[in-house]
């Protein structure tokens, strides 16, 4: 008989038990709802959403999203969620499209797409902004595609249109604009990058993940929305997170397209195999359909006047936290955001981001740290939604004490020693333990992260992502488990 494992017991559990469980796991997990993490989770602060939508996933759990002939179900909500966002985004309720499990397979199918539209390109490029989302890079490592990263504007962050289009080359597959981007929150001139783009004959991909079901609703409210969908000339596909402003649960997001031609290359079909022809529109196979009916069922409980309010009080939020910012000795908002998403800098060697970041949490705001890159500066990230309204002050006073806690503490010194012992190792070949046992001389520990985002801006970006993967390595493993 094997040893019992606690993720699988010998004998079965009562059910009753687990619940307590679980809550006892997650009792340090940041908060998922009330706004005072401004970053991973969207709340909509609506407890009828929340119902709607949880009813909805259970009620549709076992149907498998693999053989639409199946189960026909999942066409129809697909088809009316895929119509409701393209109807808001430029298009009309015959606008291709495809719903997907979030921003990331949706950026991987885009590209897929531009791709398999130029076979006879046989090194393809995208050319995309400094300021893109990761998930460019990693569509680019999957599917052998060289990311041409273009630097920005240095002041505003948005993309220069004649950089990128200097870039483009006789290998170019896609041009790439986020509307807006995660980091600064500013939407790139989407209307002279795809203008260039169709005068090249080169498709446009927006990346509007986080702001594409965010982005109307602000300009209703009265906030400068420059164009950026499908109503614009030369943008051929878009992506539109419904699990971000949509305030769906996590696991749905659509792709749109401008033609057919194009969402039939992001598609997989396999009928050389001797079993079931199998026909995909997204990287998965099977799939569980809750998502989808999730996200329909927020949308239909929200409708466009609750999207409407959330988007006027997120903006309220926005403009609250920019002016108390402005007052705060060493602080300053990167750019001018055009959506929701602030990030927040320092001119001031004695205010320590990482630090601050640290500090802020242990007050019960989560703000995420960004290294600098490619001659941006390092920042912190805080996305509003439709419930920070409620808790703007909270936070400004949360940051103004934080900040004099970094300042009474003064100056941290570079990890000099660690960097030098970490230049001994080839990080490929360090193993888990001996990464585990580094990690407290960087600082690490329960909610404390300011050592290791010190340490990681301080490498040069291919260490980084190095160290990042074996951390998350280490993570996972049982050895930080043992030291505590």
């Amino acid at each position: 008989m094997t040893t019992a494992h606690p993720g699988l017991p010998q004998f079965g559990r009562p059910a009753e038990e687990l619940p307590d469980q679980l809550r006892a796991m997650t009792a340090h997990d940041l908060p998922t709802r009330g706004g005072r993490t401004t970053a991973y989770t969207y709340d909509a602060g609506r407890p009828d959403v929340r119902e709607a939508a949880e009813r909805a996933y259970l009620a549709m759990l076992d149907v498998n999203g693999l053989d639409p002939t199946a189960f026909p179900s999942i066409v129809a909500l697909e088809r009316q969620v895929v119509g409701a966002v393209a109807t808001r985004l430029g298009g009309d309720d015959g606008t291709p499209g495809i719903f997907t499990s979030g921003g990331t397979e949706s950026i991987l199918l885009a590209v897929k797409a531009a791709r398999d539209c130029r076979p006879e390109i046989a090194e393809p490029e995208i050319v995309v902004p400094a300021t893109a989302h990761a998930a460019f890079f990693k569509a680019g490592r999957y599917l052998k595609v060289k990311v041409v990263a273009v630097p920005v504007d240095p002041g505003t962050f948005r993309a220069v249109p004649t950089a990128m289009a200097a870039a483009c080359t006789s290998n170019t597959v896609l041009v790439v604009a986020s509307a807006p981007s995660y980091a600064h929150g500013v939407v790139d001139p989407v209307t002279e990058i795809a203008a260039d783009a169709a005068g090249r004959g080169l498709p446009c991909h927006v990346d509007a993940c986080v702001g594409g079901w965010l982005l109307p609703w602000l300009a209703e409210a009265g906030a400068a929305v420059p164009g950026f969908d499908l109503s614009v000339p030369g943008v051929t596909s878009l992506s539109c997170d419904l699990h971000k402003f949509g305030y769906a649960p996590k696991g749905a997001s659509v792709l749109l397209f401008r033609d057919r031609p194009m969402r039939l290359a992001a598609y997989f079909a396999c009928a050389q195999w001797p079993g079931y022809p199998v026909v995909n529109s997204t990287v998965q196979s099977s799939k569980g359909a809750g998502p989808l009916a999730a996200a329909w069922a927020t949308l239909q409980v929200l409708g466009a006047d609750g999207y409407r309010e959330l988007g006027r009080a997120a903006l309220t939020a926005t403009r609250r936290l920019i002016a108390g910012v402005d007052t705060i000795d060493g602080l300053r908002v990167l750019g001018s955001p055009d959506a929701t998403l602030v990030a927040l800098g320092t001119d001031d060697a004695a205010l320590d981001l990482w630090e601050l970041a640290d500090e802020t949490r242990a007050r019960g705001f989560f703000l995420q740290p960004q290294l600098s890159v490619a001659g941006l500066p390092a920042g912190l990230h805080l996305t509003l939604t439709g419930v920070s309204e409620l808790g703007v002050d909270g936070l400004l006073d949360a940051l103004r004490e934080a900040v004099a806690a970094v300042r009474a503490r003064g100056p941290v010194a570079p990890p000099t020693e660690l960097l030098a012992l970490l230049d001994q190792f080839d990080l490929t070949d360090l193993d888990d333990a001996t990464l585990a046992a580094l990690l407290p001389a960087a600082g690490f520990g329960p909610a404390r992260m300011a050592g290791v985002n010190r340490l990681l801006d301080a490498l040069p970006p291919e260490l980084r992502d190095q160290l990042a993967t074996r951390f998350l390595s280490v993570l996972y493993s049982p050895y930080l488990e043992q030291q505590n």
